[in-house]
């Protein structure tokens, strides 16, 4: 998980423009796992997104973030949560009843994630991922948008796996479900601007790159009337320790 330490650069940005789940999510873990879980483990936990869901399932909490800047934030937030600074990959998580990672399993090791994954897990144990995947509303504003990107850097984005085809490939686990819903997100250029500066292709860019992207950007919105509207697709993956 080294790469996700890159958004502590951008913790405070991070925290502030980073949407956050809809509570319903809580509510559909709980039904899946079936018990009220004694203790719940998060992976990858950032500044706390995804904590207000897993928190809301009402067992002990334990957080796993290798950013100690993104931590901090985390801990600011919830006093009443352990917060552990280290990366999932190093062992140790668990045991747990109930195991979330939100937005985060990407960055984890594609080898080893599933594993560590069941492993942490007691026996009827919940695997539960989820997260945001970005679009927009109006198909004129994405075109416009995926043409912007691509006049600063026309390289194809790198497809990433969709963590239920990663889960039920790995052919640990029983009873694979996904989840979807979508949810509209209006945005100034402003908030369009600083929620970029937060995504991982953007942090991956030298300085000089990021300031051309955000021009381009900037120019995108004003000629769209200055601001867009996102269509958030919301994705829960399940899956249980058999």
């Amino acid at each position: 998980m080294s790469d996700g330490i890159r958004f502590g650069e951008v913790a405070e940005v991070y925290d502030e423009v980073r949407p956050g789940y809809s509570p319903e999510l809580a509510g559909a873990i709980a039904r899946y796992h079936g018990s009220a879980p004694a203790d719940v483990v998060e992976v990858g936990a950032g500044t706390g997104k995804g904590t207000e869901v897993l928190r809301a399932l009402g067992g002990r909490l334990t957080c796993i973030e290798p950013d100690e800047r993104m931590a901090a934030l985390l801990r600011a937030r919830f006093p009443d949560v352990a917060v552990l600074v280290r990366r999932f990959e190093d062992g140790g998580a668990g045991p747990a009843d109930v195991l979330g990672c939100a937005l985060a399993w990407h960055w984890l090791n594609p080898g080893r994630r599933n594993r560590l994954a069941f492993d942490a897990l007691r026996p009827g144990g919940t695997l539960a991922i989820f997260g945001h995947r970005y679009a927009y509303a109006d198909p004129g504003h994405e075109r416009a948008f995926d043409e912007a990107f691509a006049s600063v850097d026309p390289r194809p984005a790198q497809p990433r796996a969709e963590p239920h085809d990663d889960v039920l490939a790995s052919g640990l686990w029983a009873d694979v479900r996904a989840e979807r819903s979508s949810r509209h997100l209006a945005l100034d250029a402003d908030a369009y601007l600083r929620l970029v500066r937060t995504f991982g292709p953007f942090r991956a860019k030298s300085a000089p790159e990021q300031e051309r992207t955000l021009g381009v950007l900037a120019a995108t919105l004003q000629r769209l009337g200055g601001g867009t509207v996102l269509d958030l697709r919301a994705t829960l993956t399940l899956a249980r320790r058999a």
